[in-house]
């Protein structure tokens, strides 16, 4: 099979995870080219995700990487295994990859938290709510690149739906729900959304209201996907430039240390619907 031109996310991150293995098992991409019949150069492209790497062949370098951990070496293969396309790759060469990265990273997510200090979730973002967050970029989107953003929102709350919905918790700041984007209507029409979504058993939803003060991670808004494994969990941060991937384990237990913080600080379930609720009624 032909390298890739332009791997994905999840591509980069199980050759990332592999190349990890490897050096943590003290073994030279040569030796480990040897056990594959291959040369180093296809070893350094597979762990730059550039070329692809079969479930047997990815089981075959961890039981030679003298590799212990059964449930790691499972997911892995899972991620290697050849699947359909997404239906993220609608929108490629439409949109940019980023976006389509944070997709198929939420629909292979067991688990997601989000928090959020000035936006709603994306998950959870009626049309109109969406169309005016888009319609508010500088300098401004054409009107058709704003209807594929908002295209693109919608069609990612659908991992949210079925049988295989992972859960899902979101932090909103209450000044996310002050916000009126879009106008009063919009607004109140986004807030009663948002309380039917909460109804949901997968989806619980945590205000934290201007009371807590000063609290981690408030620069950005965040998203932690949980994977098969603790070791595959991913952080998503927003960027002016685009999305940014963090999986460094030192990376992951800060965000996982910012989340600690946000179970103990915010609302309950029950205490937020009531505080959204009271908001969407000034409206």
């Amino acid at each position: 099979m032909p390298p890739r031109t332009t791997p994905t996310e999840r591509q980069k991150r199980l050759g990332a995870e592999l190349r990890k293995m490897r050096l943590a098992a003290g073994v030279t991409t040569e030796h480990a080219a040897g056990l594959l019949g291959l040369d180093r150069t296809k070893i350094s492209n597979i762990e730059l995700g550039v070329r692809v790497i079969t479930p047997d062949r990815l089981r075959t370098l961890a039981c030679h990487y003298a590799c212990a951990d059964a449930d790691y070496v499972d997911a892995l293969a899972s991620m290697a295994e050849k699947r359909e396309r997404g239906w993220w790759e609608q929108f490629r060469g439409t949109l940019p990859v980023g976006l389509l990265d944070i997709a198929e990273l939420e629909w292979h997510a067991d688990r997601l938290c989000t928090t959020q200090v000035l936006h709603l979730p994306g998950l959870l973002q009626t049309e109109e709510y969406a169309r005016a967050i888009f319609g508010s970029v500088l300098p401004p989107l054409p009107r058709l690149e704003v209807e594929l953003h908002v295209a693109h929102r919608m069609q990612r709350q659908q991992v949210l739906g079925g049988e295989r919905a992972p859960g899902y918790v979101g932090y909103i700041h209450e000044a996310a729900l002050r916000m009126q984007f879009g106008g009063r209507k919009v607004m109140r029409e986004q807030l009663e959304h948002l309380l039917l979504a909460s109804e949901a058993e997968s989806v619980a939803l945590r205000v934290i209201p201007v009371e807590a003060g000063v609290f981690p991670g408030s620069g950005s808004a965040t998203l932690y996907a949980e994977g098969p494994v603790p070791q595959l969990d991913t952080v998503q941060l927003d960027a002016a430039g685009g999305p940014i991937f963090l999986s460094a384990e030192s990376q992951l237990a800060r965000y996982r240390a910012h989340l600690d913080w946000m179970e103990h600080a915010a609302l309950d379930v029950r205490q937020s619907r009531d505080f959204i609720h009271s908001i969407a009624s000034q409206l």
